[in-house]
């Protein structure tokens, strides 16, 4: 259960953010906006399976001194590059979107910065996962 609980932070940003570009752009962007969640969502898949199937092998007693905790850095390397890059395309498509938008009406200012901060959260999501697996390595 905790498994997809750890995988909720960043599937469901992913997820949403997918849908809305699906719905909002042309076909051509909306494919490559699902595809990049797609592999979102797999990154972030393989990290926590590995951080699980490598938990008991770190707490295990053993006499090699190193080594025991790589799937779960691994994991955590992948979730901090998938929800940067994801993050990336977020605030590209807002932050375009936003300058057009203050561009017509400055006093959107706020909003329009709230929402391109929604955008950047997704990395912090991803860093917030990496710490939790790099704790377990």
């Amino acid at each position: 259960m905790t498994v997809w609980l750890a995988l909720l932070p960043v599937v469901v940003p992913t997820m949403v953010g997918g849908w809305w570009l699906a719905r909002r752009r042309p076909r051509a962007v909306a494919r490559v906006a699902l595809a990049v969640n797609g592999v979102l969502v797999v990154a972030a898949a393989v990290a926590v399976v590995l951080a699980v199937t490598a938990a008991p092998a770190a707490a295990a007693p053993t006499t090699d001194t190193g080594g025991g905790g790589w799937a779960a850095l691994l994991g955590a390397a992948i979730a901090v590059a998938g929800s940067s890059i994801g993050s990336a395309i977020a605030v590209a498509y807002t932050g375009a979107a936003a300058l057009a938008a203050m561009s017509e009406r400055p006093e959107l200012f706020g909003r329009a910065m709230v929402i391109v901060g929604l955008a950047e959260g997704i990395a912090i999501y991803g860093l917030i996962i990496a710490i939790i697996l790099i704790g377990r390595a």
